[in-house]
Order: C-alpha cells, then sequence, then structure tokens
C-alpha cells in the first residue's frame, strides 16, 4: 500500500507537469484554433536557460524563474509571429501545423548545438530527503511541482477572469470576428496567447527538471504527452486537461512499478485512443457545432 502511495504522488506530479503543458496548447487553441507543435521545445529551452542561469552565472533558482518565463513569452512571440500569423492571415489550414513543428525542430538542432547532446543534470533548491505524508515518502520537489503547476495555472485563469486583458481573451476565444467588430485588436491577444502559452511551457521546464534531467531532446516526449492530455481532457475545458494530466501520469508510474517501465506509456495512449474513438471533444470538452 505504502508503494502505490508513493506512485501516485509520484504520478500526481508529473501529471500536473503534463496539464501544465497542455494548458498552454488550450491556450492558443481558445484564441486562434491553432496549435504550437513546439511546445515541448519551449520546455526544453526553458530548462536549458534556467541551468545555465543557475550553474554559469550561478543566480538562485528562485530568482532564474522569472527570467525563464519572460524568455519563455519571448520564444512563444516568435513563434506566433514568424510561424503562425501568416498562415492566419492567407487562412492556410496546414501552414501552421508545419510551421510549428519546423520551428520546433530548428529549436532543437540549435539546442543540441548550444549544449551538447548529453543529457545534464539539474540542481535542485530543495532537500534530497524525502518527508512522510501519510505514510509514505514524497520528495519536497515534487511538493513544488505540484504546487507551482497548480498555482501557475490558476493565476492565468484568474487573470482571464479578472483582469480587462483576460477579458479581451476571454471574448477572442468565444467569437473572435465579433471581438474584432468591438475593437479588440484580435492579432495581439493571438500573440499574447502564444506568448502565455511558451511562458508555462518554460515555467514546466524548470519544475519538472531537478527531478529528472535536462537535455536537447526531452522536450518532445513531454509535448507529446502533452497534447495527448489535452485531447483526452478536452481541449475545450482546464479542468478536463487537470483530470486528463492526473489520470496519465498516475498510469505511468504504476504501469512501470508493477509492469515494465517500457510499457509505462502504453495506457496514456490506449486512453487515447479510446477517447478518440468514443467522445472525440475529450472526457470533459464540448462538441463544437458549425453551422454551413
Amino acid at each position: 500500500m505504502e508503494n502505490l502511495l508513493q506512485l501516485v504522488y509520484s504520478g500526481i506530479s508529473y501529471g500536473m507537469i503534463y496539464a501544465l503543458i497542455a494548458f498552454g496548447y488550450q491556450l492558443t487553441f481558445a484564441t486562434s484554433g491553432t496549435l504550437n507543435f513546439g511546445q515541448g521545445e519551449a520546455l526544453m529551452l526553458g530548462s536549458l536557460v534556467g541551468l545555465t542561469l543557475c550553474d554559469t552565472f550561478e543566480i538562485n533558482y528562485w530568482l532564474m524563474i522569472p527570467i525563464v518565463c519572460l524568455f519563455g513569452a519571448l520564444q512563444g512571440s516568435f513563434v506566433e509571429f514568424l510561424g503562425v500569423r501568416p498562415a492566419i492571415r492567407i487562412k492556410s489550414e496546414f501552414g501552421w501545423i508545419m510551421s510549428t513543428i519546423a520551428l520546433g525542430i530548428i529549436f532543437k538542432n540549435v539546442a543540441e548545438n548550444v549544449w551538447g547532446r548529453d543529457d545534464l543534470p539539474f540542481p535542485s533548491p530543495m532537500d534530497d530527503e524525502p518527508i512522510k505524508v501519510l505514510g509514505a515518502n514524497v520528495l519536497p520537489m515534487e511538493l513544488v511541482v505540484i504546487g507551482g503547476a497548480f498555482t501557475m495555472m490558476l493565476l492565468v485563469e484568474l487573470f482571464n477572469r479578472k483582469s480587462i486583458y483576460g477579458k479581451a481573451v476571454v471574448a477572442t476565444s468565444n467569437d473572435r470576428d465579433a471581438a474584432g467588430l468591438m475593437g479588440i485588436n484580435t492579432g495581439l491577444v493571438i500573440t499574447f496567447s502564444y506568448a502565455l502559452s511558451s511562458l508555462t511551457a518554460s515555467f514546466a521546464g524548470v519544475l519538472v527538471s531537478p527531478l529528472t534531467l535536462t537535455g536537447a531532446t526531452m522536450g518532445a516526449s513531454l509535448g507529446l504527452k502533452a497534447f495527448a492530455v489535452a485531447i483526452i481532457g478536452g481541449l475545450s475545458s482546464g479542468m478536463g486537461i487537470v483530470v486528463g494530466g492526473l489520470i496519465l501520469g498516475i498510469a505511468e508510474t504504476v504501469t512501470g512499478f508493477y509492469l515494465s517501465t517500457g510499457y509505462k506509456d502504453v495506457p496514456g495512449l490506449v486512453l487515447l485512443l479510446l477517447v478518440l474513438a468514443m467522445k472525440p471533444s475529450g472526457l470533459f470538452g464540448k462538441t463544437a457545432i458549425k453551422k454551413v
């Protein structure tokens, strides 16, 4: 029972990271109907930039986080300006897909040349000594990951609900054409959503790296799993994304321990196939009806 509880704790921490990255997918999809398929690379770059700030410039981990978040916002704005905006302008159905994939590959190649191909250890700001929670051991960094991911998603949600700029984001997500007619600069809102999306991914990168390793290849797997979480939970539901992340994270850790680490990705992919077959809008998503 203790082992199972420890696996659940670990699964929750990874699940919240998946949810945080998937939250970025939801932000861009809501405002522009597009997705950044280089979201995993945004996480990777945030992690490597954070490692450089901590190791080379000896900046404190907690002071490094806002710098990485700023870097992530600038990187997301660059992706939107170069890869997404031209596709939206010419109404290209596949232009933004290929552009964001291409930029993700470029970012990965740049990272390999700057930081190398080997995985690197990321210094943890917390003590490595586990603490007891309900009879099971939990690493303090796992608690930081859970709290940090939840806090970031809550702050973004409060921003959207309470601030005038957030209400512009919500208006654009509800009806982009109507928002434009009301005087909202929808192009700027879309840029902001991409900046916020990459900011959350970069933040996720510096959260998860102390629990694993950081490197140029880390983004592909995490980005893909987060995309699966977004589909499972529903791209239109924040609650669904959190639930989907927790399901996937716990399923991975339990399967990896009781069966084999080689099978840990199977339950999530099976669930993804089932959701696509039975409820394509996601477990908590709303089915969109288009008038033609």
